[in-house]
């Protein structure tokens, strides 16, 4: 129809290839009427036995889950991942084992403070999720549209996730909430300045960078260990939205970014990602000048070069958002052989995290989901039983190890080669490890005047509802990456 595009199509669309059923109750029973309840006579109360009416009013009360703690509010799409360069002398991790190979991939987008009613083009990061479905199992590479993160100790995360949410007591997002965590914890300078600049507000999902953020242990078949990050680089090209336009667009289409990615899909313009990584050896990050699993700094790509490993498409759309989306689940956690953590203690923390959450939000089975489900031909051998929305079949297998009745073995092949730790336990503090020198070149050589000018007017903009003790402090923050910084914010906020 004219004037329409894909997405406001898709039930014309899909009437034209599908014919009108029986309706059908969940067990599958012929339903009398979808508008009419059984009643004592025309006036009358309402029958319990109209099983029919109390089933579809049960389903409704129960059509939504707990959403995301963060990164609520996203999309989702369908594609996969091809080997374009070898990396075998890296890592044995099945998905890279060959020019050329493609393995399926489920990727969600998403914004990261906001509820699942928010904006798309609220200034905010955006997760950016990838689950690899491999013939070794799910590899889920969870990072986000920057390289690096506001804090480097999970501990934190909750705190900080806190100021990003609603004060307890008005419901209302808190600025002074907000600064007064920022400007406390200066390692926040470095991901505050990207959160406030033009990479702030990408224009829609095409158009932005991800990262795996963290750094991760790349592991060969020799057993020898490099670290690596990972980056996905948009093959649309860098689109952002300036601020004025960006907040029109949370009033006329607040979901913009889903609305966007649904129709280039659906009109065969499939986005695409070039994707890289970076590799340090142990040696290299022994002597390294900074802590490399750091979380608040990049490795400079002038003494680690980006190298080329594949592409990642997306061509297909969900057919169901919740089943598909709403229901897919990632987790740092879920790693295959050739893939490992790294010391990175944001890495660490997320390794339990997220798939405790899961099991909270989704049940204990989530990993039956079938979007959380491996490839059929990873057979689901495993001694884990029972528990709430159990679907598989667990046959008379033995639900105990060791046993001597055919059981699941162990595979030796996964093992994690051996490494060395040493160093005295204790709880380091971490708030003062050169939070501003990465800032400053980010400043210096990254912006120019007018990008400059704009942080600073986005940040004052923001700044400026907190209280006087919190924009000092914040300010003082920003003075230390360079004097004209300071300056500019202190300058536009009066």
């Amino acid at each position: 129809m004219a004037g329409r595009d894909a997405a406001a199509n898709q039930l014309t669309q899909w009437s034209k290839t599908n014919e009108s059923e029986r309706a059908v109750n969940n067990h599958g029973c012929p339903v009398p009427s979808l508008t009419k309840s059984q009643t004592v006579g025309t006036k009358g109360p309402i029958l319990l036995q109209d099983t029919n009416l109390t089933e579809h009013l049960a389903a409704f009360d129960r059509e939504r889950i707990p959403e995301r703690v963060v990164h609520a509010k996203g999309a989702g799409a369908f594609g996969y991942f091809e080997v374009t360069h070898d990396i075998t002398k890296y890592t044995k991790a099945v998905t890279f084992s060959a020019v050329g190979k493609k393995t399926d991939v489920a990727v969600r987008f998403s914004t990261v403070g906001g509820e699942s009613g928010s904006a798309d083009t609220a200034r905010d990061p955006r997760g950016f999720a990838v689950k690899l479905y491999t013939e070794d199992g799910n590899w889920d590479l969870v990072g986000n549209n920057t390289p690096i993160f506001f804090i480097r100790d999970p501990i934190l995360f909750p705190s900080f996730i806190h100021t990003q949410k609603r004060n307890p007591q008005t419901h209302l997002k808190d600025p002074d909430m907000f600064w007064d965590f920022i400007s406390l914890r200066p390692e926040t300078t470095h991901q505050v300045c990207f959160l406030f600049g033009d990479r702030g507000t990408p224009d829609g999902y095409r158009h932005m960078n991800g990262y795996g953020s963290h750094t991760f242990k790349l592991v060969n078949a020799q057993g020898k260990p490099t670290y690596a990050k990972f980056h996905f680089k948009t093959d649309q090209g860098i689109k952002n939205l300036p601020a004025d336009k960006a907040h029109q667009i949370s009033a006329d289409d607040p979901d913009y970014s889903i609305h966007d990615l649904y129709n280039a899909i659906a009109e065969g313009r499939h986005p695409s990602w070039t994707v890289h990584i970076q590799v340090m050896t142990y040696e290299e990050a022994e002597k390294f000048r900074y802590n490399p699993f750091d979380l608040t700094k990049i490795w400079p790509q002038a003494e680690f070069p980006l190298q080329p490993v594949g592409r990642m498409v997306l061509n297909r759309n969900p057919t169901n958002y919740f089943s598909q989306v709403e229901q897919l689940a990632f987790a740092p956690a879920n790693m295959i052989p050739g893939i490992e953590p790294s010391p990175d203690k944001m890495l660490q923390g997320r390794l339990f995290s997220y798939v405790d959450t899961h099991r909270h939000r989704l049940g204990a089975n989530y990993t039956q989901i079938p979007v959380n489900c491996p490839i059929p031909s990873v057979k689901r051998a495993t001694y884990t039983r029972d528990g709430p929305m159990c679907i598989f079949a667990q046959d008379g297998a033995p639900n105990y190890f060791p046993n001597s009745f055919n059981g699941p073995h162990e595979c030796p092949s996964a093992i994690q080669p051996t490494f060395n730790l040493s160093g005295d336990i204790e709880r380091y503090n971490s708030a003062d490890e050169d939070n501003f020198s990465q800032v400053t070149t980010f400043w210096n050589k990254v912006l120019g005047p007018e990008e400059r000018n704009r942080l600073a007017s986005n940040i004052a903009g923001h700044l400026k509802a907190a209280t006087a003790a919190v924009r000092e402090r914040a300010v003082a923050n920003f003075s230390q990456v360079h004097p004209d910084f300071g300056a500019l914010i202190k300058s536009k906020l009066g």
